[in-house]
């Protein structure tokens, strides 16, 4: 039997090997990016390593500047090496991030304390740090002469009611019950039975790291069985946010975060009652660990609404219902303290609303604004999206509260990670603005801050909408300009899911709005001609 051999095809041939070379230069310059991302979180976390002393942000802008342009790289980079990339790069900042002590935040150290005081069988809620009852717990890592915080005896004489016993801790906040739900302090007492969990700040920031390395995995997972480009996971385990409140200040939103995201990936594929009722559990929990994924409830409500909020309110209900029994009302803790010493209560607190009003008219608009939001996405939400609308809800909360802990946006980043529009990270970055104002003289004054930290991505926002409705136009007038019969015979249109999913693997944009794939899916792609077949010839 002879085979006639194919020609070769030396276009063909040329075209593939540009694009080989590409593939390697973007992955070369992809490695520096993120070499430059995990030095500069090394020098935020370990500031003494700078020689410069350069301000904590233009170091901040630098890493967000060198992750956004690895995340644009990353778009034509094979689905293979992006996968390694996704995943090596995150873990790469993630250890840069817990190779030292926390330097932005200090609540680890209440998650610490609460793990021991939960491991003594005490309620965590049933006494403050500093009582007179929980000076048996003390050790010398929290309660130390040297430390931040101090319980002078004067002020002890000054309360006699609130039994409390003097001393210096590093716990902020030492006079006031914890704030944080039962599932975060299920995980903290988890964390305090790891070796050292009680005496060190490493294995809870350590823990924390490698719950974002674990969303990370969530996420490309998820984004694969949804039909959607993996690539975009880069946009929560890149994310110099998710490194600094990960792996260094080791926030329980980071495992909220986590939650929320296998919440939203159950309920978005749920086609059965079983897996609405599992993707509503996970969203109770997740809202059990932090109250911010309550953010996404309206948009998650778009398909069996009442199985996905009986499900949640019955897994949020019973994690309370022990403490609830021990502790009575004390199980609320510090919040309603929280929002009055945040200023939420009197309405100074709005950086954008106190623009135009303050005092309770200010907190009235807040809430009208966000209930509006809210009503928004659920009416028009798509329950086969529902990250999309939850997006949305995030950021308005986020604008009209004007939050200066950053952490506040982690479950906006990992949404975005869902979603693909890098434009929303632009909150996520504007908290660090709010958190680190001071540029020497360019420091604007403080009542602005909060206004320009959420104000601009505003306009970034609003700024990416307009660039994506005009290329969904510039799409459109091609295909109606086309009549049907100069179609050439070797044409022929590409079906919805293969159409996208192909131009995606090739590394288009992250995100192909609703309008634009429409556009694209009714224009006629040439198809090339396939080239001949081997012949066999049999003699």
């Amino acid at each position: 039997m002879l085979t006639i051999p194919r020609a070769d095809n030396p276009a063909a041939s040329r075209e593939a090997n540009v694009r080989g070379v590409n593939a390697k230069l973007r992955v070369t310059a992809i490695t520096l990016a993120l070499i430059v991302i995990a030095g500069l979180v090394l020098l935020l976390v370990r500031p003494a390593r700078d020689p410069a002393q350069v301000r904590p942000l233009p170091l901040l802008i630098g890493a967000w500047m060198a992750f956004i342009a690895a995340a644009w790289l990353l778009r034509k980079v094979p689905l293979r090496s992006a996968v390694a990339l996704i995943l090596l790069g995150g873990i790469a900042v993630q250890l840069a991030a817990v190779s030292a002590p926390p330097q932005n935040s200090n609540d680890l150290y209440r998650y610490i304390w609460d793990g021991r005081v939960q491991a003594a069988g005490v309620d965590p809620y049933a006494y403050v740090p500093t009582a007179r009852q929980l000076t048996g717990l003390r050790e010398e890592f929290l309660f130390h002469p040297g430390a931040e915080y101090c319980v002078s005896q004067a002020y002890v004489a000054s309360d006699p009611a609130a039994e409390l016993a003097a001393g210096c801790t590093a716990i902020n906040r030492p006079t006031v019950p914890t704030i944080y739900p039962p599932v975060a302090e299920a995980y903290f007492l988890g964390v305090h039975y790891l070796p050292g969990g009680s005496d060190s700040s490493t294995p809870i920031q350590a823990t924390t790291a490698l719950v974002a390395v674990l969303v990370t995995a969530l996420l490309l997972f998820g984004l694969r069985r949804l039909g959607r480009d993996v690539r975009t996971a880069a946009l929560w385990s890149w994310c110099p946010m998710v490194a600094l409140e990960a792996g260094n200040s080791a926030h329980v939103d980071v495992v909220a975060a986590g939650l929320a995201a296998a919440a939203i990936l159950v309920l978005a594929t749920a086609r059965t009652t079983r897996r609405t009722i599992l993707g509503g559990i996970l969203l109770g929990l997740a809202i059990a660990t932090k109250l911010t994924p309550v953010l996404t409830v309206p948009a998650l409500l778009r398909r069996r609404w009442f199985t996905v909020a009986a499900a949640a309110s019955s897994a949020f209900i019973a994690v309370y219902v022990p403490h609830l029994l021990a502790v009575g009302s004390k199980v609320i803790g510090f919040l309603p303290g929280y929002l009055q010493q945040e200023d939420y209560t009197s309405g100074t607190r709005y950086g954008i609303i106190g623009l135009v009003v303050t005092g309770p008219l200010a907190s009235a608009m807040a809430v009208l604004i966000l209930a509006a939001v809210a009503l928004a996405v659920l009416q028009f939400g798509d329950p086969d999206r529902p990250w999309q609308g939850a997006v949305v809800m995030t950021a308005a909360a986020l604008a009209v509260t004007t939050p200066r802990f950053q952490w506040y946006a982690l479950l906006l980043v990992m949404l975005v990670a869902f979603d693909g529009r890098l434009e929303w990270l632009a909150f996520a970055a504007g908290g660090y603005y709010a958190a680190e104002p001071n540029m020497g003289r360019y420091t604007p004054p403080g009542r602005l801050v909060d206004a320009i930290a959420y104000g601009v991505p505003m306009l970034v926002v609003a700024g990416g909408w307009l660039a994506r409705r005009e290329l969904a136009r510039r799409a459109i007038v091609p295909a109606e300009s086309v009549p049907a019969e100069s179609v050439p015979a070797e044409t022929r249109p590409v079906a919805v899911g293969a159409g996208v999913t192909a131009d995606r693997s090739a590394g288009a944009d992250f995100t192909v709005t609703a309008g634009r794939e429409d556009a694209i899916n009714a224009l006629p792609t040439r198809v090339p001609l396939r080239e001949r077949e081997p012949r066999e010839a049999r003699v």
